[in-house]
């Protein structure tokens, strides 16, 4: 049996009160990712998506479940995970070049001063900034700067990037320029790619699965909706296919009607959605591990 690249087993997180009890954010997380997937994770405030990504990236510890990638237990941060957070986090005292260099050279310190500058200045230029290259932080707009971290991050090619919320911040004009780039740089390179969304636009746009969670506390994947539409996607034509109009309704009832009480499956993996093939709420569901042994 073929192991997935990613594999998330019963992850729970729980707070102590300090009484001898506690505050269950989630409780069994359970899912896997494929290599090359980009997958999005949707839920309201307080159902922990952010600390399910800080536990992939090893910024946090879960109390209990286990991560496994590429065969090997996740503990601790690691450059093979690489992670793009909402505020930036540019080093204000370098250049937009060297705030790529620096990354670079930690992951590749045999390389030598060319390799690593000509290596940056690429992925610069796939987000449009090779006219910026010395510039400082603060001589950037928000969304200049993001486009620098999502430069940094993809520029050290690590195995799996967590975004979180990336483009939160960002006014809806540069949100769609950022998206775009993100869109062509994923086409590029194909790396697993796990992000924190509250757009319902923006994961079907990007991603190729939906993860959506119940509401806290106690929360869980409730369902993983498949997007099914061809990549590229672009903002200015996905409207037109209208398995969009179908993923879109399916997830916005979801978040407004359902979220409070949906539960997964027996197993405890999220339902597998493909609203696209289904009408309304009579969408068909099946559990992950049944929807792979039918294509087996």
């Amino acid at each position: 049996m073929n192991k997935s690249f990613l594999e998330v087993d019963g992850l729970s997180k729980v707070y102590p009160d300090g009484q001898g009890g506690g505050l269950t954010v989630f409780e069994d997380i359970s899912f896997a990712l494929e290599k090359g997937e980009f997958v999005c994770i949707i839920g309201h405030s307080g159902c922990g998506k952010s600390t399910i990504l800080n536990v992939l990236a090893g910024l946090d510890e879960a109390t209990s479940g286990n991560i496994v990638m590429n065969g090997k237990e996740v503990k601790g941060p690691s450059l093979d995970r690489g992670v793009v957070f909402q505020n930036y986090s540019l080093l204000p005292w370098k250049t937009t070049l060297k705030n790529i260099v620096f990354a670079v050279r930690a992951r590749w310190p045999s390389w030598s001063k060319e390799q690593v500058r000509e290596h940056s200045e690429r992925y610069l230029k796939m987000v449009g900034l090779d006219h910026a290259l010395e510039r400082k932080p603060s001589q950037l707009s928000g969304g200049m700067r993001q486009r620098v971290s999502i430069a940094r991050a993809f520029a050290t090619q690590p195995d799996l990037l967590l975004l979180d919320e990336p483009f939160g911040a960002l006014d809806a004009l540069t949100r769609g320029v950022i998206q775009d780039e993100l869109v062509k740089i994923w086409e590029n390179t194909r790396q697993t790619v796990f992000m924190i969304t509250h757009d319902v636009d923006e994961a079907i746009l990007l991603s190729d699965r939906i993860f959506l969670m119940s509401n806290g506390p106690n929360a869980r994947i409730a369902e993983s909706v498949k997007v099914d539409m061809p990549h590229p996607r672009a903002r200015s034509t996905i409207f037109q296919n209208p398995a969009y109009h179908k993923t879109r309704d399916y997830l916005v009832d979801y978040l407004v009607n359902r979220s409070g009480s949906a539960l997964p499956d027996a197993d405890g993996k999220p339902k597998f959605v493909e609203p696209a093939k289904s009408s309304g709420a009579q969408a068909e569901r099946k559990t992950e591990s049944a929807a792979r042994a039918a294509n087996a």
